[in-house]
């Protein structure tokens, strides 16, 4: 894929943005990040050359002026929702988020959780923290909000959150999804600041949509993809365009809350408010690191495409309801695309069609999986008896790159009998075909052994950021096993096994 998008120029424009905000405050801004804050793939896929690690790079140029503060809404904690490309709960994620940050060398200050109720799985992750010597505060739903504002900023409302202490001049406020209370969590800080008599200011760091291009640019319809369970949809920001007389794109969200924001802004400050627009709230020099818009809106489409795909799964496996499908497919048809504009589709479904005439399947399923490699090359795998069709996927994928013959085995048949005894005499497992990541540690077994295996075995790193497509839906040893390759599959609606507690 060809690179579209500058990553250097967007953290040099970015970090100077933030900056100059934080000196039109009185040295104290609470910056809510919007999006993923770490492992920001969306991003990197649409505007192909943005590093999905920018923000942590641009977060270690400013951790000596900024604290962090990590924001989880206890009703995602409670109803466990995931988070679809690590396949991890939000809790889970808050905690790996935490983890991430240490190791970039960066602290988080403190956790919020959000919309506290004594939920019992919030209260069980509040303790797990607290007792790993984590700073953990819980607030309660604003009273009053979203239509009192002379309740919602007063102690009944935002002073009945606790203060959360902080020393730096830029406060980033975070959180693992949309809906986290960053925002009342920004607010509420910003309130009692005032009641100290510091000045403090607010300001978003936004990624998507993007607001100085056009409306309906893939980038941002791939956007309106990526939120179709929220029922999020991109428009012209009016009030931007009633003030400055200039378009500028937003999303219904921001909009909507605005009118309700800006006087809690004129209620907090006891003057006018520091903005006139929600645009003029972000901070979000994307546009300005596109270096070729045709790459990008190429790149969109695909990510367009995808996600149609991965919520048609999802609606199978009931995770999101047909409302949902319904507008990722006119999402689609916006852009004129369909499925099998996705270089491995036809080629997956080809396979598991010869897979089908050969005879060669698993409990009389067939799939077919398809990979493009950097190059362009597309290969192919079926499943069988003795692997799934995503561990044939790779083990071919890798013999392609190291210049392999087909017919040269790459894991030990001692290997493979080892693991079938385990799994059918000792475990009592009902199949025994491998998925891909008992097929990863076959192989890595094997690789002691067999300099072949070893040298195929160093060409797993290649796959990163490679497409995928399987004609049925993942098992999770599949799912997981491709995740941690970095590979961005979809899949058909198929089921890979009758067994409903495999699937």
């Amino acid at each position: 894929m060809k690179i579209g998008f500058d990553n250097k120029k967007y953290l040099k424009e970015q970090t100077n943005a933030i900056l100059e905000r934080v000196q039109k405050f009185d040295n104290k801004l609470y910056l809510e990040f919007g999006g993923k804050i770490i492992y920001d793939y969306h991003a990197s896929r649409v505007l192909p050359g943005f590093h999905p690690n920018v923000k942590m790079e641009l977060l270690q140029q400013l951790k000596d002026r900024a604290d962090i503060i990590l924001c989880i809404y206890s009703g995602d904690i409670e109803r466990r929702k995931v988070r679809a490309d690590f396949g991890i709960t939000y809790d889970a994620d808050a905690m790996k988020l935490i983890d991430d940050l240490r190791d970039w060398g960066i602290e988080v200050t403190a956790v919020v959780i959000t919309r506290y109720e004594n939920q019992l799985a919030a209260t069980i992750f509040k303790n797990k923290l607290e007792r790993r010597s984590m700073k953990v505060y819980t607030h309660k739903f604003t009273k009053g909000y979203p239509t009192d504002v002379d309740t919602i900023v007063s102690d009944e409302g935002y002073g009945a959150n606790t203060y959360i202490e902080t020393t730096k001049p830029l406060v980033i406020v975070t959180g693992p999804g949309p809906g986290s209370g960053k925002l009342a969590t920004c607010l509420t800080q910003m309130y009692h600041e005032y009641k100290q008599g510091i000045k403090a200011g607010y300001a978003k760091f936004e990624t998507f949509p993007i607001w100085n291009i056009p409306l309906k640019h893939p980038v941002n319809v791939a956007y309106e993809a990526a939120t179709a369970d929220l029922k999020d949809f991109n428009l012209i920001d009016p009030f931007h365009l009633d003030f400055y007389g200039k378009t500028a794109v937003n999303y219904n969200r921001d909009v909507e809350v605005f009118p309700v924001l800006k006087r809690i802004f004129e209620k907090i400050t006891g003057g006018t408010s520091m903005y006139q627009s929600p645009t003029d709230m972000g901070v979000n020099r994307a546009g300005f690191g596109i270096i070729d818009d045709k790459a990008t809106q190429y790149a969109s489409i695909q990510e367009i495409i995808r996600r149609f795909l991965r919520y048609k799964c999802e609606y199978v496996l009931g995770f999101v309801d047909k409302d949902t499908v319904d507008r990722a497919e006119l999402i689609m048809n916006e852009v004129k695309a369909k499925p099998e504009e996705r270089s491995t589709v036809i080629p997956a479904r080809k396979a598991a069609e010869e897979a089908e005439k050969q005879g060669k399947g698993h409990q009389g399923i067939f799939c077919g999986s398809a990979l493009e490699l950097k190059d362009g090359t597309i290969i192919t795998g079926k499943n069988s008896s003795l692997v799934h069709s995503a561990s044939s996927l790779i083990l071919n994928a890798i013999k392609e790159l190291a210049g392999i013959p087909d017919e040269i085995h790459l894991l030990s048949p001692m290997v493979i009998e080892s693991i079938f005894n385990l799994e059918k005499n000792i475990l009592n497992e009902r199949s025994v075909s491998l998925d891909l990541e008992e097929t990863l540690i076959a192989l890595s077994i094997s690789a002691t052994t067999n300099p072949t295996s070893q040298v195929a075995m160093e060409k797993l790193k290649e796959l990163r950021g490679c497409e995928a497509h399987m004609t049925h839906i993942p098992t999770p040893g599949d799912e997981a096993g491709l995740r941690r390759l970095g590979i961005n599959l979809t899949s058909d609606t198929n089921f890979s096994t009758n067994s409903l507690f495999m699937s």
